[in-house]
């Protein structure tokens, strides 16, 4: 059992939840996730894992109540304990001091990518992290962003905040201004799609994550089944993350549509 020691509230549907795991707080590193089930017949959730605190033995995980699972956990309280929390899982995100990188996250992807922005401006690297989402009330975790960011471009579809646009406009008007040296995209398999071919048109390496089509977490059930360079691979356990250019974006959101109900 692992308890729930603090909870915030982004969004009607959106629950951040701060965890005592204190050996996977050790051991985790930006990119990694979890698997998360509450009561003994509870679904296996995955989870990417939004930040730890090794001092305080805990970890941060940020959930979008979508399904009953997530309501689930996403109605618990501090003091409330989830009945599994397994990992860290995945492979690791690559950080190197690549010069300038972008960073962008779209609504909920914004949670896995803080690690990374903070692991690679804690590598010596210049960042610019992209914000985006529908409007102003869904953009998530600005402030921490800001801490490890060299700046911060907030794209919203309704201009109630920031800039009224895509998040490949923010990219974009990066991209032509001073040379990218590598880009990162969580979010939306659609939006990581754009964000792809944007990038591949001036070819700047970009890497995606795709964990929001991962369900078991361990490789066994086969639903996080992509095409990659021609090659099978399963999210959860060669990823989650990969050469965006490399990613056949199509095939995945045709599965993604396959979960729809």
């Amino acid at each position: 059992m692992n308890k729930i020691v603090e909870k915030e509230r982004f969004s009607e549907h959106v629950v951040k939840l701060v965890v005592e795991a204190p050996l996977i707080a050790a051991a985790r590193r930006a990119g990694h996730f979890v698997i998360v089930r509450t009561g003994d017949k509870g679904e296996r959730i995955p989870l990417t894992i939004a930040d730890a605190d090794v001092k305080r033995g805990t970890i941060t995980l940020v959930i979008q109540a979508i399904g009953d699972s997530t309501k689930a956990i996403c109605a618990l309280e501090p003091g409330d304990s989830l009945t599994d929390v397994v990992g860290p899982l995945g492979k690791a995100t690559h950080i190197d001091r690549f010069g300038t990188v972008v960073c962008c996250g779209g609504g909920v992807g914004v949670a896995p990518l803080l690690p990374i922005i903070r692991a690679m401006k804690e590598a010596g690297n210049k960042v610019v992290s992209v914000l985006a989402a529908r409007t102003k009330d869904l953009i998530i975790l600005e402030e921490q962003v800001r801490q490890y960011s060299d700046e911060v471009i907030i794209m919203t579809d309704d201009g109630s905040y920031g800039r009224k646009g895509l998040v490949t406009d923010g990219v974009e008007s990066v991209i032509k201004r001073e040379k990218v040296d590598q880009v990162v995209t969580i979010g939306p398999a659609i939006m990581m799609k754009f964000v792809s071919l944007l990038t591949k048109k001036y070819d700047v390496p970009t890497v995606a994550s795709l964990n929001t089509i991962m369900v078991d977490g361990t490789g066994m059930c086969g639903a996080c089944r992509v095409t990659v360079a021609g090659k099978t691979k399963f999210v959860c356990v060669d990823g989650p993350e990969f050469n965006a250019h490399d990613v056949d974006f199509d095939e995945m959101m045709m599965r993604l549509r396959s979960y729809s109900v």
